[in-house]
């Protein structure tokens, strides 16, 4: 039965710069790259291929040792050019010449009548095989999933709330069977539901309003309430030991597409976003691209790149590559600028959650749209108790205390404390609104690690 959740926590990012409803002409770049630590808990990747070798979409490039039937596979056919490593020879990236035309590895085809037909075994070994399982992730941890587990539901966000976030039903149009198709597979994996929540501030698409084996569920509220980890709180908690399963919208239409056709296509419509970028829309892009050509669309030249939004993206570099996971790139200005007493001097320009430090912010009305830049007014201190976190987190967990049961690597208290229902992007508003400026993200993996090993 469908269910309507109101929340009132959070904030809302009113950027400049988000991407209009069109097609952005970009092109193709020369290098794509599938990078190990674009996915959370892959700590010993092992190469099938080496520098010379040539790949079609869908080929493998590596796996976990410990986990070897899952396969990364690369996103576009070519020449595996160069294998970046770091410390300790760990793997970086494996960068990837395109080809001028993809081919792609060949996987079984079905109708869309027959994807009923296939049985949940099948299911597993062709996405295992094609690297498409690795869309699906697991909650607890934000790792991808084990398939030998059964989670108890699957959660797919069909909005993002994110600071400038792309628009689902504009990348996903008129991709409604292989969306659909995605979903009819996704239902072979859990005797529960399979939740695609909508955001009840906007019109809903017939993309996701027509799905069918899923409970339509309506989420009111300012970010995070896109977040899929706020979602599966109010709708069926993670409780310890329990699994449960979340796709993006995008990752969905792939696991539909990679049945139909055969094919594991990795291209998306991905958001060209923020005050720098000239030409804001979306653009056809491959997962892994890299961003050197987005340069003549860009205004000033001291500028970070990020891959994904302000808030939980990777700045990446304009030759660094897009994110596995992402369909947004955002271009804001560096801010290394220094002010004294800055923060307490009055004005309507800077974005702040804070009425005492934003001043006169709040007098512009919620319309207002502020072109940010990346300095933190301020500099990393001790812990200060504002009660700030609570008012922005929707969920019921005392952040405040669960970052220092983390720092002190107290279990029994992270557990108690709600580590089980976070990853990240959960707590990345919290980050934002940080007066001590700590990094809030940084420290909540340490304590996933940590319960994960422990």
């Amino acid at each position: 039965m469908s269910q309507t959740i109101k929340l009132k926590k959070g904030f809302n990012l009113n950027l400049a710069g988000k991407a209009e409803n069109k097609t952005v002409e970009v092109p193709q770049p020369d290098t794509y790259a599938l990078k190990p630590t674009d996915f959370s808990g892959l700590s010993r990747p092992k190469l099938l291929v080496k520098e010379g070798d040539n790949v079609k979409a869908g080929s493998p490039i590596f796996f976990e040792r410990n986990v070897e039937d899952i396969l990364y596979t690369s996103p576009v056919s070519g020449e595996v050019v160069e294998v970046k490593r770091g410390e300790k020879r760990k793997v970086l990236e494996v960068k990837i010449l395109a080809d001028k035309q993809i081919e792609f590895e060949n996987f079984k085809k079905h109708s869309a009548s027959d994807i009923s037909g296939i049985s949940k075994e099948d299911a597993i070994g062709q996405l295992k095989k094609s690297g498409g399982w690795v869309n699906i992730i697991q909650r607890p941890y934000g790792c991808v999933a084990d398939p030998a587990d059964t989670p108890k539901s699957i959660f797919i966000s069909a909005f993002d709330s994110s600071p400038l976030a792309p628009d689902y039903a504009y990348v996903l149009g008129g991709q409604e069977q292989n969306f659909q198709a995605g979903v009819d597979i996704l239902k072979k994996f859990t005797s529960g539901t399979v939740h695609l929540n909508i955001d009840g501030r906007a019109e809903v698409s017939q993309l996701f309003s027509q799905v069918k084996n899923v409970q339509l569920n309506t989420i009111n509220g300012p970010h995070p309430a896109g977040n899929v980890g706020v979602q599966i709180h109010h709708l069926d908690p993670i409780a310890k030991g329990d699994i449960i399963w979340t796709v993006n919208p995008v990752g969905v239409a792939m696991i539909g597409k990679l049945f139909l056709e055969g094919i594991y296509d990795t291209s998306r419509l991905v958001a060209l976003t923020g005050s720098q970028m000239k030409d804001r829309g979306y653009a056809k892009m491959y997962a892994g691209a890299c961003l050197n050509k987005l340069a003549e669309n860009i205004e000033g030249t001291d500028n970070r790149y990020i891959s994904g939004n302000v808030l939980s993206g990777e700045g990446v570099g304009l030759e660094g590559y897009l994110g596995y996971y992402h369909n947004q790139i955002t271009v804001i200005p560096e801010g290394k600028h220094e002010e004294f007493m800055g923060w307490i001097m009055p004005s309507t320009k800077k974005l702040s959650f804070h009425r005492a430090f934003g001043m006169l912010t709040f007098l512009n009305g919620k319309d207002k749209e502020f072109e940010v830049d990346t300095n933190t007014h301020g500099e990393e201190r001790n812990f200060v108790v504002t009660g700030a976190f609570e008012d922005v987190m929707p969920m019921d967990i005392l952040p405040t205390y669960l970052f220092k049961a983390i720092m002190a690597e107290d279990y029994d208290d992270m557990e108690a404390l709600g580590i089980y229902e976070v990853i990240e992007e959960d707590v990345a508003l919290c980050e934002f609104v940080d007066v001590s400026k700590n990094p809030l993200q940084e420290i909540l993996r340490e304590g996933i690690e940590l319960i994960k090993e422990g």
